[in-house]
């Protein structure tokens, strides 16, 4: 055991951080991704710090095999661009780098600073990034050419006590981004690892808090989820926890009302087992259950009226998953692919049906907004007269 020392505001040494060795973090080399290792070589020869980092990180640790490599570094994107031709920089307020290897992407960040709290978006060094990251567990930097993990929030420990322990003060951790609440119990049911009770009441007083996160990040949170090789633990946690109100409000509702309901949409989870299914496939897991009780599923055997209502089953369908937003194609290809299954083939829509369609409903988007106007205009009527009546006195 190393370890890592930095001048202290007096200027003398202080320690900063723990290096375990091989011998000491146990991580099989032979689970490191070959493409993550070539892209920190070639960051590392060309001058900058660089690790894998997160989840890839604490799975390697644990004995498992990740599915995904994330990579941190001192270069900035631009410099990362230049080093990588199969790359692209994405993101607007925080710039990431995408580098692809065939049908993979490995996504690359810069250290991020803590100038404007833990939610900054500048780029800073890798002591401050360590203190931005939410959960110590996934807060461990692994070096694959020297083969050493850097420590600097006792993360290693944390993780041979298999606890879940936040980095980020437990008054700002989940006001700054609500979010953290979702991934505390996703690590939990993940790892096996137990939320320790000021977290757990932490969570449950703050959870109105995920009603502030827009639809498109719920959207990609369960995506991660249903895409988890523990989907079903994790969902089953959420729901324990009061989260999964929040992400799938309708389901939940389901789940505490109807035993058999929540039996059949777990197993149904449990069943995905993080195979890489399109999108729209694993999508169908959280409303098959739902359709099963639909006039139209219990209707099957009428495949007229199952195609013909098609359109206003996606419509109720994407009701029911509210307030995830899918695309309308990722939705519209799991609810195939569920009819499928009842032997009910629903091809394209013909072109005229589907112009026929879309007209109704954007005459009836334009009565609705006809009545609201017509509303408003009414109400500012009455207050106008109102006021009129309150100065003449």
């Amino acid at each position: 055991m190393r370890y890592r020392y930095s001048a202290g505001k007096d200027g003398k040494p202080e320690k900063k951080a723990v290096i375990y060795t091989s011998d000491e973090h146990c991580i099989n080399y032979a689970d490191v991704d070959r493409e993550a290792v070539s892209i920190i070589r070639k960051l590392k020869t060309a001058g900058f710090d660089s690790y894998i980092v997160g989840g890839a990180v604490r799975d390697l640790i644990l004995g498992k095999k990740p599915k995904d490599f994330d990579i941190v570094s001192s270069a900035s994107p631009g410099r990362i661009r230049k080093i990588f031709r199969n790359s692209r920089i994405i993101g607007r307020r925080f710039r990431l780098v995408h580098v692809y290897f065939q049908n993979r992407i490995f996504e690359v960040s810069t250290f991020r600073s803590l100038k404007d709290g833990t939610t900054s978006n500048t780029f800073g060094t890798i002591e401050d990034d360590v203190l931005r990251r939410d959960f110590t567990l996934n807060a461990l930097y692994y070096d694959p050419e020297q083969k050493i993990v850097v420590d600097y929030v006792d993360g290693m420990n944390d993780i041979k006590k298999k606890q879940i322990k936040p980095i980020i003060s437990l008054s700002d951790i989940f006001s700054d981004d609500p979010v953290r609440m979702i991934r505390a119990v996703k690590y939990a049911a993940i790892t096996g690892f137990s939320l320790p009770l000021n977290l757990k009441m932490k969570i449950t007083h703050q959870s109105d808090l995920l009603t502030s996160v827009s639809s498109s990040r719920l959207t990609e949170e369960i995506f991660k989820i249903i895409n988890s090789e523990k989907a079903s633990a994790i969902i089953d946690l959420l729901d324990k926890t009061g989260l999964y109100n929040f992400l799938q409000p309708q389901a939940a509702r389901l789940m505490k009302k109807n035993a058999a309901f929540r039996k059949n949409y777990l197993q149904t989870m449990s069943q995905l087992k993080g195979a890489k299914n399109l999108r729209g496939e694993a999508l169908g897991a959280l409303f098959s259950g739902y359709l099963e009780t639909t006039d139209e599923w219990k209707s099957g055997d009428d495949v007229p009226r199952v195609i013909e209502n098609f359109r206003e089953i996606c419509r109720n369908v994407k009701a029911f998953i509210a307030p995830m937003n899918p695309p309308r194609f990722e939705l519209e290809y799991a609810v195939k692919k569920i009819f499928s299954l009842r032997g009910i083939t629903v091809k394209r829509i013909p072109a005229a049906k589907a112009k026929e369609t879309s007209a109704q409903e954007t005459a009836a988007v334009k009565r609705k907004r006809r009545r609201k106007k017509k509303k408003k205009g009414s109400e500012g009527n009455i207050a106008g007269d109102q006021g009129s009546g309150e100065s003449g006195t």
